[in-house]
């Protein structure tokens, strides 16, 4: 990440954006791009489709925002504007579970969003407003902020990997799978057939395989917690 995206995200611009009057600024453009990107895909976000909606010229556009690659990192981190995706609990695992599903929840919205979180990047000031509050609310619960970051990390990078999948349009595991459906494929690949188009107990689990992996994340990290208390 450029020393340009950095200031973008946390320079004095960033900082004398907020509270602005309503108009074209770095708000609107954003919330237009995200917009654009949520419906048609990320592929669509570009200046001139962005003057276009906004109905300005593409170089009022440049005022606010430099090109495409800062306005994908400032799109990234707005996701995070908002509150905690978090729920009403008073234990450090209903909180990684709130937290992990709230991960899963944002990029089912945005798929495009994925890409920009596995990318090289600084952490955004909203985003960094989750991980902190996150901290918090764990700290708060008796999990010490150094033990809490390490398993917020965890958690987001299963989340990361499992939701890829989805987020990617292989959510059927009849479309993974589907070359078991050639006879001589299965004899190749004897034990994945059996798992995957038999009877078993895993064939089970392979319809919610997130909240099954979420959970065994959190078993292992409650050992873990509870042998360094």
């Amino acid at each position: 990440m450029g020393q340009g995206e950095y200031e973008l995200l946390w320079g004095a611009q960033a900082r004398a954006g907020r509270g602005r009057p309503a108009g074209l600024s770095r708000e609107l453009i954003v919330a237009e791009a995200v917009a654009i990107a949520d419906a048609e895909g990320m592929q669509k976000v570009s200046m001139k489709h962005l003057a276009e909606r906004l109905g300005s010229g593409v170089m009022s556009l440049y005022r606010h925002v430099p090109g495409k690659d800062e306005l994908v990192i400032l799109m990234y981190d707005s996701l995070m504007a908002g509150p905690l995706p978090l729920p009403d609990a008073d234990g450090w695992r209903d909180l990684l579970l709130g937290w992990g599903h709230g991960v899963k929840n944002m990029f089912a919205a945005h798929p495009w969003a994925l890409t920009v979180a596995t990318s090289d990047r600084a952490m955004g000031p909203n985003e960094a407003a989750w991980v902190d509050g996150m901290l918090g609310r764990l700290a708060a619960v008796g999990l010490p902020v150094d033990i809490g970051l390490v398993t917020v990390l965890t958690v987001d990078c299963f989340a990361l990997g499992a939701v890829r999948p989805e987020v990617g349009g292989a959510d059927s595991d009849t479309e993974f799978f589907r070359f078991l459906g050639d006879p001589a494929i299965r004899q190749r690949f004897p034990h994945l057939a059996r798992v995957a188009t038999g009877h078993s107990e895993s064939e089970t689990l392979l319809e919610n395989y997130f909240e099954f992996g979420l959970q065994r994340v959190l078993d292992g990290l409650e050992r873990y917690i509870e042998a360094g208390t």
